[in-house]
């Protein structure tokens, strides 16, 4: 992966003004406020690579998707792939971005094995994108706005492959040319929290418009991590950058531990050097890596075989109107026509595929469910079995139309609550429909009150001394009455009904 030194992270201006206490660390010697922006580099959905016709496909053989133009082979000249700067321009506006209808592309400069041009074709001085601003939501309910810095794109450097023989190393070019957007944001982030939420939240909006999978775990998209400390009111920190962390979990370990080491390394009166560092997983600590260069070691400039990217605005304009509902927009619809609460919003919205899950069992051919009932379902009980057999929701053996069904049945007192729970592990173990599962084990809910009346009525007999209990004002007895109730019931029978008719009995 590819270093680089914007402007603004060299300069550490933040634009976060004034700290809370809670963003203060606690050392050994007083608080300290952390500083942190991030470089998320994420490859673009094409089928095509940046500036040349080769496939970008996951998973094939080293070496054979490689062109003549991403091996550097001699009089090869790059062209520009009309579709990587499409998406970025919709990257943008999803950002809220300023989209440049001029943007230049540059030669930085530097020697990796993996980089055949011996140069990388990247964007510096004038990117295709400019600021921008999300809003970014904690799991406590807060949200904080980061800014971003650019968007430019570039060509992604080949693969070493040291571990295939024991005194060479081998070249993998397949990534050579792939098409990435870098997104680098201004240093408005104070904790390991809140980076691993602003690139879960930017990692969901490339999702919701397409123009990056966000596949962590092939390499699509990683982020490089730049962490300082500082008195609150001092000059800004140096800072050290952690390179390539690929999931959100690491991002927020990376940041804890360096922040944690840069602390302890100043109080005990050393100096931060500034360095690139990697995050190693196993160990869950940062380790240096190389000093870090600044940008006019790159010696960028403009390269000689591309000419100026230009648009104009029509064209910007048409992207902009064929945009997808993002994320905000989406939960705040949520939250707007269906009553559900911030959080519960927020959850079903962060991925485009579980939006479009809860859609289709609350609303199907128009028919409204209770959506706050559809929500708990979704999030809790599909959720939980989801995980626990780590597939995601496009892999749900319960369908949407098949999870509506069976809230249709607890709405029309067919089943209870507790019996659909038992209903819906059979669903997801058997991909049957509620209602046969219901009617193939006599899971129907007992609703006849003469039914209820006489199972009530034996337990009283049966226990006059929990009943004179209750009659003498120990209320708590009743829960023990319909527990037993229900159990007699196998659970069958109408809660509310049961509720009701014990009131109704014991004289309460």
């Amino acid at each position: 992966m590819t270093d680089t030194a914007p402007d603004h992270l060299s300069g550490h201006v933040t634009t976060r003004i004034g700290h809370n206490q809670k963003d203060l660390v606690e050392g050994a010697t007083g608080p300290w406020e952390v500083i942190i922006g991030l470089e998320v580099h994420a490859q673009v959905t094409s089928e095509a690579k940046l500036f040349s016709g080769a496939a970008t496909a996951f998973g094939a053989e080293p070496n054979t998707q490689v062109s003549l133009v991403d091996a550097a082979m001699p009089g090869m000249l790059p062209v520009i792939n009309r579709e990587c700067a499409r998406q970025a321009i919709r990257t943008g506006l999803g950002l809220g971005a300023q989209i440049n209808l001029r943007s230049v592309f540059d030669r930085k400069n530097y020697f990796y094995p993996d980089l055949p041009q011996g140069y990388q074709i990247s964007q510096f001085t004038q990117p295709i994108v400019g600021e921008g601003r999300i809003t970014v939501d904690l799991p406590d309910g807060e949200s904080f706005e980061v800014g971003i810095e650019r968007l430019h794109l570039e060509q992604d450097a080949g693969k070493s492959i040291h571990d295939q023989h024991p005194q060479k190393t081998f070249i993998d070019l397949n990534r050579s040319g792939v098409a990435l957007m870098e997104i680098v944001s201004k240093p408005d982030i104070r904790s390991g929290e809140e980076a691993a939420a602003y690139l879960g939240k930017l990692r969901s909006i490339l999702r919701y418009l397409g123009t990056c999978d966000g596949d962590m775990s092939q390499g699509s998209m990683r982020a490089d991590v730049n962490v300082s400390v500082r008195r609150p009111g001092e000059d800004l920190g140096t800072r050290a950058e952690i390179k390539n962390v690929n999931s959100l979990r690491f991002v927020r370990q990376a940041v804890d531990y360096e922040v944690r080491r840069q602390i302890e390394l100043i109080e005990d009166g050393g100096e931060v050097d500034q360095e690139t560092r990697l995050f190693d997983a196993n160990r869950g600590e940062t380790r240096s890596m190389r000093s870090k260069e600044e940008a006019h070691d790159y010696r960028y400039f403009p390269d000689p075989d591309l000419l100026p990217l230009e648009f104009d605005q029509a064209f910007v304009d048409a992207l902009a109107a064929d945009l997808p509902e993002l994320p905000d927009a989406k939960k705040a619809r949520f939250i707007d026509d269906y009553g559900l609460s911030s959080y519960d919003a927020g959850v079903l919205v962060a991925e485009r595929e579980t939006a479009e899950y809860f859609e289709a069992v609350i609303d199907p051919a128009g028919a409204k469910r209770d959506a706050k009932l559809a929500a708990n379902w979704v999030t809790a009980e599909l959720f939980g079995r989801l995980n626990n057999a780590d597939k995601d929701i496009t892999e749900s053996p319960v369908a949407a139309v098949q999870l509506g069904g069976l809230i249709d049945l607890i709405a029309d007192d067919t089943i209870s609550g507790r019996i659909a729970k038992d209903v819906f592990a059979e669903m997801f173990d058997s991909g049957q429909e509620a209602a046969a599962i219901v009617e193939e084990k006599g899971l129907k809910q007992i609703t006849d009150t003469g039914a209820i009346e006489s199972v009530i009525d034996q337990l009283i007999a049966d226990n006059p001394d929990q009943a004179d209990q209750y009659r003498q004002g120990n209320t708590k007895v009743a829960g023990w009455f319909t527990g037993q109730a229900m159990k007699a019931t196998q659970g069958q029978a109408n809660p509310q009904m049961v509720n009701q008719i014990l009131k109704d009995k014991l004289g309460g």
